[in-house]
């Protein structure tokens, strides 16, 4: 509970004094940010000024009291992290952005909400303005701060040396009601106390409203039972009002050896005098005469979007920010020269740069896997890449969603990371597949780690919305999905993935490998790992896959998306395209075919939109525009492929759910038998 912990007096901190000359002082400040919200808001006739209002005097305090952070130098390696979970407060944090310093001007806080504007309506990661992630959809900021937190922990066991804490800082996180009623809270939080994460701290707006009202009809949880049960210190019924309660809440807070959640009272819009601690604030601008009265009642005097010179003045932390971080510099400096190579790997790691050797090395593995020519599960080609190649990246982190054995992600190197040991590389995420995936984002945007992690790719759907943020914030995380396609066998419908492959390819700047042998997986890694724009998926198989040979021109092409691995004798009149285990499918009714005299080509093509970004020429070459008679082969569902087949091709797919039955009976069942692929092609053959 924390009464236990000793509290710490205010302390004057980077130059910012907590004690005021008067108490309305702070009020002052925190109204700042009120208006500046109820003005964007307002002008934009759009937006969420309650939780702005409600958090402002908290975050106040720990803004300008508590915050290790450099405006001039927003990626400073050894900054503390804030999260807005709650994002639709956006306000919130573009007001904090813009008073302390951090390069986001008046003119964006006044084009809120507008086409190009870097004031969206919930923050869109900017690092370079200090917005340290995307948060909109409730819950996944704090899944991300848990991600964080947890980034920093691994990096100071790494790192840090006696009388070196180069890696030393907290992440904090503020959330509402919305984030702890979204399930993916619980997850990542429960995972959290586990770690025993005691540089993260959050702060819960406890102010009992969501859009529909008051919240005590759907939510009756009892919140600091619930994070007390998972292991955090709970600071209850804090005064969000409060300067002097904050300060000692987050003092006492710092000294914990767990992580913090806070609880905030406060009230929704505050300040606003006929609206406040209602819906009627949560989701709307409040109203020019609202907005005046709310003046009046705050003796706030100045005219939409004006910051007074001293109130400004006070919020700058530009000066102390600078002087915080050459501190740092100066650290950082006698550690480089005491530990050289550690400094180098640390800067190279935050960088977010591959060790200079990894081509090399990446080159050398699927060398060797050509030679072993080995007919192998795709999973467990994974697993041998992932020994091949993960012990000459360090900053691979893997974990799996309690399915290690399953998806293999484990490696020969791999050590668990837990609660009393941070020095580890693997982490046992248990059945959290969504949470897996939040933290994974977490890591990734805090830097020095390239994330892994891996469930059956059925269960992609729970982590679907994470997935998507990946991608929207183009982090570099690999998803890691085995169990591809009715090729499970005996489980069922309920886990083969029919839809799954193409859901996940329509996702912007997501790239999609389903690899069809050994040598395929092994350059799907080496290009997810090197991929730094974006996630990537590798989808795997259970069953065993037949290694397919290939000139070393076809090898290089693997990386292209798609190429030729079978070439017909003479022009071919018929092309066969297959991705994963339908590969190997495809290849044996070609040989048939050519065997009766036809002229067949197999394209595989691991990565679809990959082959699509290829230039013109290079597609042309694969897939002859003049010859229109194609056959997709797929184990999923069919629609996406006919902007390669069009009219006059055919598509072997799933467009039903599968059934629970042994691996050969299913695929005989729906199709996938060379026979079957002969016959369609014939067909088309003879049209």
């Amino acid at each position: 509970m924390g009464e236990n912990v000793r509290l710490h007096p205010p302390a004057a901190l980077f130059g910012a004094s907590f004690f005021m000359t008067q108490s309305l002082s702070r009020r002052v400040l925190a109204n700042a940010i009120r208006f500046l919200a109820m003005d964007a808001v307002q002008q934009a006739n759009s937006g969420h000024p309650g939780a702005p209002m409600g958090m402002a005097d908290i975050a106040q305090v720990l803004w300008r009291d508590h915050l290790k952070h450099n405006p001039n130098n927003p990626t400073w390696a050894d900054r503390d992290r804030f999260v807005l979970s709650n994002g639709h407060g956006s306000m919130l944090l573009y007001a904090l952005l813009n008073l302390t310093g951090y390069p986001l001007s008046m003119d964006e806080i006044k084009r809120f909400r507008q086409l190009g504007a870097h004031t969206a309506g919930h923050p869109e990661y900017e690092p370079h303005l200090g917005i340290e992630t995307t948060t909109g959809p409730l819950g996944q900021g704090i899944a991300n701060a848990v991600g964080m937190a947890l980034a920093e922990k691994l990096l100071a066991a790494q790192f840090n040396r006696p009388g070196f804490n180069v890696v030393n800082h907290h992440t904090y996180a503020f959330l509402g009601d919305g984030c702890l009623m979204e399930g993916v809270s619980h997850e990542a939080c429960s995972l959290a106390g586990t770690l025993k994460l005691n540089k993260l701290i959050a702060f819960y707006d406890d102010n009992g409203i969501s859009i529909d009202g008051e919240v005590h009809g759907w939510f009756t949880d009892d919140t600091p039972k619930r994070f007390e049960s998972y292991g955090w210190q709970v600071i209850a019924n804090v005064d969000g009002h409060d300067a002097v309660a904050i300060e000692r809440a987050i003092q006492q807070a710092k000294s914990s050896d767990r992580p913090v959640l806070i609880c905030c009272k406060t009230v929704i819009g505050f300040g606003a005098p006929n609206k406040q601690g209602t819906e009627a604030t949560h989701g709307a601008a409040l109203g020019v005469d609202e907005v005046t009265a709310a003046r009046k009642h705050l003796d706030w005097p100045h005219a939409p979007f004006e910051i007074p010179a001293d109130i400004r003045a006070a919020w700058d932390c530009r000066t102390s920010g600078a002087a915080v971080e050459q501190q740092w510099n100066e650290v950082f400096s006698a550690y480089a020269k005491q530990f050289p190579e550690l400094a180098s790997e640390f800067k190279r790691r935050m960088a977010g740069d591959l060790p200079v050797n990894f081509q090399s090395v990446l080159d050398a593995y699927i060398a060797k896997t050509v030679e072993a020519a080995a007919t192998v599960a795709t999973r467990q080609a994974s697993q041998a890449a992932l020994n091949g190649l993960g012990p000459n990246v360090p900053e691979l982190l893997g974990g799996s969603a309690d399915l290690t054995g399953s998806n293999n992600t484990n490696r020969k190197d791999s050590k668990s990371i837990s609660g009393a040991d941070a020095s580890g590389n693997y982490l046992h995420y248990g059945v959290r597949e969504f949470g897996m995936a939040a933290l994974m984002n977490g890591l990734s945007l805090h830097g020095g780690f390239i994330p892994y992690g891996g469930t059956f790719l059925v269960f992609s759907d729970y982590a679907r919305n994470a997935l998507r943020m990946s991608a929207l914030m183009k982090q570099r995380v690999i998803y890691v999905f085995t169990h591809d396609s009715i090729g499970l066998g005996e489980d069922g419908p309920t886990h083969q993935p029919v839809e799954h492959v193409a859901s996940l390819r329509i996702i912007p700047n997501m790239q999609v490998w389903r690899p069809c042998d050994t040598v395929e997986t092994a350059v799907a890694w080496g290009e997810s790992i090197k991929h730094a724009t974006g996630p990537s998926a590798l989808v795997l198989s259970r069953q065993a896959l037949a290694f397919q040979s290939r000139t070393a021109q076809q090898v290089a092409d693997i990386a292209r998306g798609g190429y030729v691995l079978v070439e017909s004798q003479g022009a071919p009149e018929l092309i066969l395209i297959a991705t994963g285990s339908e590969v190997a499918l495809a290849v044996d009714a070609a040989k048939q075919l050519s065997a009766a005299g036809k002229r067949v080509r197999v394209v595989s093509m691991p990565n679809v939109s990959v082959f699509a970004a290829q230039d013109a020429a290079y597609r042309e070459q694969v897939l002859p525009a003049a010859v229109t008679r194609r056959v997709v082969i797929e184990a999923g569902v069919s629609e996406a492929w006919y902007r390669y087949v069009g009219t006059q091709g055919a598509v072997i797919g799933m467009d039903s759910f599968g059934a629970s039955a042994p691996a050969k009976d299913l695929f005989k069942h729906f199709g996938f038998t060379v026979e079957n692929v002969v016959q369609v092609a014939q067909q088309l053959l003879a049209n």
